[in-house]
């Protein structure tokens, strides 16, 4: 291991980040990795100047981040460098909460490292299919306008907890688009649908019911004919079966884990995560 140095992430290093993430079947861009790097703080792992390893810790406010982006080359796994690379990332932190995604392979590491199991994560994806004509559509959905930015901000981090206005901010530069809800003028819940992998993402998604939230993504799948669309949810919000019979079959999974204060839990009419950003941000 005395071959393998950390430094930190920089522009130079998304080709090589971009091809560890394709080796291990990901669908990330160069794009999608440049707005992991805009938003984090992170660390290559380099053995004779070839890139091995990644891992990031995006900080959300003062009181909370994510590690995401964890990547071990295989050639160079069972050498302790996923922990060395989450040692380091843990550290940048400093006394945050913290929360990610981990695969099955994962779990161990993450659990001796003092993540606790928060939940299951569910992957959907595949083309927009024509909606049925039993759908009811959303009518009462609208397209954000620009002085809506605050209230979805605000209401995301009701949700989420923390405050991710750098992250909303870097979606809208690469290209999304947002859709509300509105009660007596108010912001009541959005979704943003977002260029990313093979076609777009929606999320996140913020409501305080699922039957708001259906309409919400209802509205952005409605927007994208023929594209490929990607939909993560966490099983607790009941969605995955209604998002299935919607066309999109389920085409992976992970586990929400976390460590430090455990993530709130919305108690009925509040803010809520119904479909996350990324299983890298939430």
């Amino acid at each position: 291991m005395t071959d393998i140095l950390l430094e930190p992430f920089s522009d130079a290093h998304l080709e090589a980040g971009f091809r560890l993430s394709q080796a291990e079947n990901w669908p990330h861009r160069t794009e999608d990795w440049a707005m992991v790097a805009a938003v984090s703080q992170g660390f290559v792992a380099t053995k004779g100047g070839r890139v091995v390893g990644t891992a990031f810790t995006t900080p959300f406010g003062p009181d909370l981040a994510t590690i995401d982006m964890i990547i071990v080359d295989r050639a160079v796994r069972g050498q302790g460098l996923g922990r060395r690379l989450m040692e380091a990332v843990i550290e940048t932190s400093g006394s945050r909460n913290l929360r990610l995604v981990a695969t099955e392979d994962g779990l161990p590491l993450y659990k001796k490292l003092g993540f606790e199991e928060r939940g299951g994560i569910v992957q959907h994806q595949g083309a927009v299919p024509s909606l049925r004509r039993s759908e009811i559509l959303p009518v009462d959905v609208e397209v954000a306008r620009d002085g809506d930015l605050d209230a979805i901000i605000d209401l995301d981090r009701a949700a989420y907890g923390g405050d991710r206005r750098a992250l909303v901010g870097q979606l809208f530069a690469a290209g999304a688009e947002a859709v509300v809800l509105r009660e007596k003028g108010w912001v009541t819940g959005f979704g943003i649908c977002r260029p990313f992998g093979r076609g777009r993402v929606i999320g996140p998604v913020v409501a305080a019911n699922a039957e708001a939230a259906k309409r919400l993504i209802l509205s952005l799948i409605e927007r994208h004919p023929g594209e490929f669309l990607r939909i993560d949810t966490r099983r607790d919000t009941g969605l995955s079966p209604w998002i299935i019979e919607l066309g999109f079959p389920e085409a992976g999974s992970g586990v929400a884990m976390a460590r430090g204060e455990p993530p709130r839990v919305a108690r009925d009419g509040e803010p809520t995560t119904f479909t996350l950003v990324s299983q890298a941000f939430g």
